[in-house]
């Protein structure tokens, strides 16, 4: 452990070390997605108290925690992964039983987000045991951050689209259909493949975030037509985890459609209620009709 991280730690009982950490609970925490330094100070304190800490490969997990000071033995690690999790999750509810305070991470990032976790979360649940999420890195929330996506309609997150061709592109053919920003996962050894499927959405901007957090960490938003090409320029492109956000489809300009649509609708109606109801007729933003109607009153 480096001195500065025996200092986070310190800080880490301090911050949180009067705060309630219930016995018998899952502690779902989240990890750094690359750089160590986004470990939240309550993820150091619970880590370091809980009785055990189930996650999706014990080694991985155990050069984490000793990053950290944390380290510990082999039998207070239990692994919790894709292959097994139905079965591991009836140990970790035997540790809560008895009485135990047990946190689950995975390998980066939140878990249960393209990662395992769900199926855990919800077998405790139905055991009745208490489940405490501790918030902190995701790859999804960090790409979508540097995006400059500004849907008004929020996001979808789609994760991995499926490995066979013929599935991916049933799959793109349907992002086409969806207007809002969608957030897209995706590892190097496919990142190619996905990059000819999304290519069909051709003038559609998509942020790449690549080994986001990380010290080759590289940011770019291209035009879904361009996306081979610009992967395809330098070697270093297709390396490393890939998070992807296709940016929310633009609403084509209509020759005054929304003021039209709301004369006819205002004199009938209430004025948010005609707004509404121009914006799923015409597409067009809320906002900008709310301000046009609110014209149209005062004229």
């Amino acid at each position: 452990m480096s001195a500065s991280f025996a200092k986070a730690l310190e800080a880490a009982h301090d911050a949180a070390g009067s705060q309630n950490n219930p016995a018998s609970t899952l502690y779902v925490v989240a990890t750094p997605i690359g750089n160590l330094a986004d470990i939240s100070l309550r993820a150091l304190h619970v880590l370091a108290k809980v009785d055990a800490v189930a996650c999706e490969d014990t080694r991985h997990t155990q050069q984490l925690l000793r990053a950290y000071g944390l380290d510990r033995p082999g039998s207070q690690l239990l692994a919790v992964h894709q292959h097994n999790e139905a079965e591991a999750a009836q140990t970790v509810i035997a540790r809560l039983a008895q009485g135990e305070r047990v946190a689950y991470v995975s390998d980066a990032g939140t878990p249960a987000i393209s990662d395992p976790g769900a199926r855990l979360v919800a077998a405790v649940r139905q055991a009745s045991y208490r489940v405490l999420p501790l918030p902190g890195a995701s790859s999804v929330t960090t790409a979508l951050s540097a995006s400059g996506m500004t849907g008004e309609d929020g996001f979808v997150f789609s994760g991995f689209l499926p490995s066979k061709s013929g599935e991916r592109e049933r799959a793109v053919q349907a992002l086409a259909q969806e207007s809002r920003a969608v957030v897209l996962l995706e590892a190097p050894h496919r990142i190619e493949a996905l990059a000819q499927a999304l290519s069909v959405l051709g003038e559609r901007r998509i942020t790449v975030g690549r080994e986001l957090t990380k010290q080759f960490e590289q940011i770019e938003t291209v035009t879904a037509q361009a996306l081979p090409g610009w992967l395809a320029e330098k070697p270093d492109r297709q390396r490393g985890e890939f998070v992807l956000v296709l940016h929310d489809a633009p609403v084509a300009e209509s020759t005054g459609e929304g003021l039209r649509v709301l004369q006819l609708l205002l004199p009938e109606l209430p004025l948010k209620t005609a707004v509404k109801l121009a914006a799923e007729i015409t597409g067009k933003s809320k906002n900008e009709l709310y301000d046009k109607a609110l014209a149209l009153k005062k004229a």
